[in-house]
Parts: C-alpha cells; sequence; structure tokens
C-alpha cells in the first residue's frame, strides 16, 4: 500500500482545521445510523417471515390436494399414489369446515374444525409439538368407523317401485296408480254431456240435513275451547324438562364416551373450557336437500383432551381438531373428505412436488396447491414490507454517502497545497487517487462496523425483553427478530459499497490537479 495509507489516516482527523474532523465524525456516524437501522429492520422483517411460516406450517401441510367436488371418496387411491414419490414424508387425508362451539353460555363462531386421522396426522402435522395441556390420545373413540352415506329416500323408493316377485308393487307405486286412474276419470267426465254430469253432480251432493247428521269418525265431540281460553300466554322462558330432553354434558359417564377434540388456547379462554369439559359443535348446515326434505343444524358433542398453542392467535382462536370420522358425520357425504394434505422432507421443493403430483393424477378435477400458494396473499405481503422498509431506510445510507462526498470534497480543497506538493516530487496520478479511495473506506468500515454492532447488540435486545404487540392485529404475541447472517452482512456490503462509489469523484478531482494550480494560491 505505501504512503496512501499513512497519508489517509493523517487526512482522517485534520489537526490546523476542526472543520473537516467534524465532518468526518458526522460521515461516520450517518453511516452508522443507516447501517444500524437497516440491520434492525431485516432482522424484524425477516423474524416475522420466519414466524409466520412456522406458525402456518406448524399446523397446516406443506402440500395439499384437492378436488372440484364436494364428493372426494376414492382419497385413498390418491394417497396411494402420491406416497411413493421423492420427497413426501407423509400422507393423510383431512376434513375442515366451518362450525359453532358451544361451551356452557359461552358461543364461538367462524370456528373451523378440522377432522384428521390420528394415526397418519403425525407424520404430517407438528401438531403434538404444539400441545402445552393433555394429549391426543382420547381424540378417536374405540372401534370408529366412517359414517355411511345416506341412502336418498327419493332414490330408494323409486327403485322399490319395480313390481316384485309376488307381482306386488310398493306403496309410492300405488299411490301414483291411484292419481293416474283418478286423472283418467276426470278426463272422462269432462268430455261427457256437461247437462248430464251436473244432474249426476247433484244427485252425488248429499243433503244439508244428511251432512248435519253426519259425523266424522274419530272426530273432536263436545267442546273444544282450551282450560285457559284463547287469551293463554306461552312461558316467558324455553326449558325442557331433563326427561324430555336430557343434556349430555350434565353426565360425567356420558362424556367419558365422547370423541375427542383439541382446542386452541386462546380459544380454551374465551368458551371458559378446560381439559374434560364438555363441548357442543353446531354445523351450520341447513336447508333443502334433494330427495330427503328440509335438513336441521347437527350438533355433537365432544370431550376436550388436548389444548394446543401455536403462538398465531388466528389459529389459536379459530381451529379446533377432532378425528376424521366425527367430521364426517356432520355432513351427508360418508366417508368423504376435504383433500389430501402432504409434509416433504424440504419445503423450498414443495412447489415442484405439487406440479409433479398433478401431472401424476392427470386429471383436472384434481387441484394441487402448496403452502406458498395456500398463503400467497400473506407472504407476498412480507415480501413487499421488508423490499419497502429496506429501501426506504437504505436512503439513509445515501444521505451518509453524500455527507462522505462533502468530507472529501473539504479535504481535497484543503489539502491543495500538499497535493501539488506530492505530484511536484514524483507523486503519480493512481497514488493520490488511492489516498482518497482509502480515506473513504475507511469511513465506510468504521461506520459500518460501528452500524452492525449497534444493531447487533439492539437486536439481542429485542429478544431477551420480548417485546409484546397485540395478538388480535399483529396475529402473534411477540415481537419476532431473525439473527441470521444475511440480515447483517447486505447492509455492510451495501454500505461500504456505497461509501467507496461515493469517494470516486472527490478522488479522480484530486488526482487531477496540476501542482501549478496547487501552488498557484500560494
Amino acid at each position: 500500500m505505501g504512503y496512501p495509507i499513512t497519508v489517509a489516516l493523517r487526512y482522517l482527523a485534520s489537526k490546523k482545521r476542526r472543520m473537516v474532523s467534524i465532518s468526518t465524525a458526522l460521515a461516520i456516524g450517518g453511516v452508522v445510523l443507516g447501517v444500524a437501522a437497516l440491520t434492525i429492520v431485516m432482522s424484524v422483517t425477516g423474524g416475522f417471515q420466519e414466524q409466520f411460516r412456522e406458525k402456518v406450517l406448524g399446523v397446516n401441510a406443506h402440500v395439499l390436494v384437492l378436488k372440484y367436488s364436494i364428493d372426494f371418496r376414492e382419497y385413498r387411491d390418491v394417497m396411494k399414489k402420491v406416497q411413493g414419490l421423492p420427497g413426501v414424508v407423509g400422507v393423510a387425508p383431512f376434513v375442515i369446515n366451518p362450525m359453532m362451539v358451544t361451551h356452557g353460555e359461552r358461543t364461538a363462531t367462524g370456528v373451523l374444525l378440522k377432522g384428521v386421522d390420528p394415526e397418519q396426522m403425525t407424520k404430517v402435522l407438528d401438531l403434538p409439538k404444539h400441545v402445552v395441556e393433555g394429549n391426543l390420545a382420547g381424540l378417536r373413540r374405540p372401534g370408529a368407523k366412517p359414517p355411511q352415506r345416506p341412502v336418498d329416500p327419493l332414490r330408494d323408493e323409486l327403485d322399490r317401485a319395480r313390481p316384485r316377485p309376488d307381482g306386488r308393487t310398493s306403496s309410492l307405486l300405488r299411490l301414483m296408480e291411484q292419481e293416474i286412474a283418478s286423472d283418467a276419470h276426470r278426463a272422462d267426465a269432462g268430455a261427457a254431456d256437461p247437462a248430464e254430469v251436473g244432474a249426476q253432480a247433484g244427485r252425488d251432493r248429499p243433503s244439508p240435513d244428511a251432512a248435519s247428521k253426519t259425523a266424522p269418525v274419530g272426530g273432536p265431540a263436545g267442546d273444544v275451547t282450551p282450560a285457559g281460553g284463547y287469551k293463554s300466554q306461552l312461558p316467558d322462558d324455553d326449558y325442557v324438562p331433563d326427561s324430555i330432553d336430557p343434556d349430555p354434558c350434565k353426565s360425567s359417564e356420558k362424556i367419558a364416551r365422547m370423541p375427542g377434540i383439541v382446542v386452541g388456547r386462546t380459544l380454551a379462554k374465551q368458551l371458559a373450557a378446560r381439559l374434560g369439559d364438555c363441548v357442543q359443535v353446531t354445523s351450520p348446515q341447513i336447508g333443502i336437500s334433494f330427495g330427503s326434505g328440509s335438513r336441521s343444524p347437527i350438533a355433537k358433542q365432544f370431550r376436550v383432551t388436548a389444548v394446543f398453542e401455536a403462538g398465531f392467535d388466528q389459529y389459536d382462536s379459530k381451529l379446533v381438531y377432532t378425528d376424521l370420522y366425527e367430521a364426517q358425520a356432520f355432513y351427508e357425504y360418508g366417508d368423504s373428505v376435504t383433500g389430501v394434505e402432504m409434509k416433504v422432507g424440504d419445503i423450498d421443493d414443495a412447489h415442484a412436488i405439487a406440479r409433479r403430483i398433478d401431472k401424476l393424477l392427470n386429471n383436472g378435477v384434481y387441484h394441487t396447491m402448496d403452502w406458498r400458494e395456500l398463503n400467497h396473499g400473506l407472504f407476498t405481503a412480507l415480501l413487499i414490507q421488508q423490499i419497502g422498509m429496506s429501501f426506504v431506510l437504505g436512503l439513509i445510507i445515501l444521505v451518509a454517502a453524500c455527507t462522505v462526498i462533502a468530507t472529501l470534497i473539504m479535504v481535497v480543497l484543503e489539502k491543495k497545497k500538499e497535493i501539488a506538493l506530492l505530484k511536484a516530487i514524483g507523486a503519480k496520478n493512481d497514488a493520490i487517487l488511492r489516498i482518497f479511495l482509502y480515506q473513504g473506506g475507511m469511513i465506510g468500515i468504521s461506520g459500518t462496523g460501528l452500524g452492525i454492532l449497534i444493531g447487533w447488540l439492539c437486536c439481542r435486545f429485542l429478544l431477551s425483553y420480548g417485546f409484546p404487540l397485540d395478538p388480535k392485529v399483529y396475529f402473534i404475541s411477540h415481537l419476532p427478530v431473525s439473527m441470521r447472517p444475511i440480515e447483517f452482512v447486505l447492509p455492510a456490503v451495501v454500505a461500504i459499497s456505497i461509501c467507496l462509489v461515493a469517494t470516486v469523484f472527490p478522488a479522480v478531482y484530486a488526482a487531477k490537479l496540476r501542482p501549478a494550480e496547487g501552488l498557484r494560491a500560494e
């Protein structure tokens, strides 16, 4: 390096003019502030990405196979096809539907009931790691089987309407035959003479006296006025005795035989439900079903066997788990599921594996999604936020670079005589150029080093303090901080590069300075 590095060190602190040393300190301070702020912001935004990815993948699978139909009964065949793919660790079916959960006088709406297979779920989900109370042992009742698909009454009756071997027909067919016969009789009557039909109708109509003397068989006799009159009032409450409508949640023996359910910690606090308590899950299924008439909401009772805490309020307050067979029983599709979920060895390969599954199934009725597609909006927003905030705070480094340029220009103007003397005694232009490049590099390296140190200390403080957040707003309870090397190396490289680029103009100006111009003022 030679004498240029020695001269650069002497120029960093001018003894003659304090203004140059102050401007150098300001330039270093600007770089420190910019690097520290950029490091902290990148660590915090990276922590949000890591936390959300960890929470999302903690209770969700990496790849999903869904069907463009509500009838997914061939899921076992799909599971056999995808199990042999390279990179697939586990496969399991699932059912998920919105429900209403009630415990005592408290009710939670919009809760997602997810039915899982307890035997295969551990290969796909990390739910056992998030269980803080109880366990998953009682999730499935002994001897449980998939629900049978109900038979459509209309279709079944039409199938039975065919003539039997004994020549008899079903009740529906007999009613249809009677209706056809009556229609034919009315058609024949309409084709006859109107006068004759009217006379026949007059002969068939009973007389008023005969009608008054004729009483319907089994009809009401005597006074039918109620005991309280017609002005009686209904009771204020709708209390129903246990003898008529018994409450299964009041019997400890019945609760012990109930299927298990796993609820989130936030939801458990909202419902005031503890381990062993009975909760009621009600489906919003209501309306008209073809062939089976009206359908009313289905309510089933469950026993709380475990409480989980994923650390993501959106899951801890709106997600519950139960046995796959129990979740299927809420709807009339029998042994049908919502989809098949898979866990892969490397989450970064989830997208490629999902595309291979699409080619393997080769059927437009199926749709494959990976964890990034399933949460595309969330992770895209986090990435845009990280890039935007890093760019805005990176402007601080640009401002510091401008301060470096101003400082070096002041040094060049102050040291014109020294530069001219150096060039007069034989210093080359590249040596003069290196003097100011070294000086700008020292400002950038010293400011970057102090900025990285301050940023690292601030991140360690945020991690140890655990800055609290509102889970209802940010979905997590504490400020996340990611202290990966990339969060510290990238700001350092950017800051040093900007400072070196900023020194080019003053250094080139000093290198092109002629000795006569530097000594002319003297």
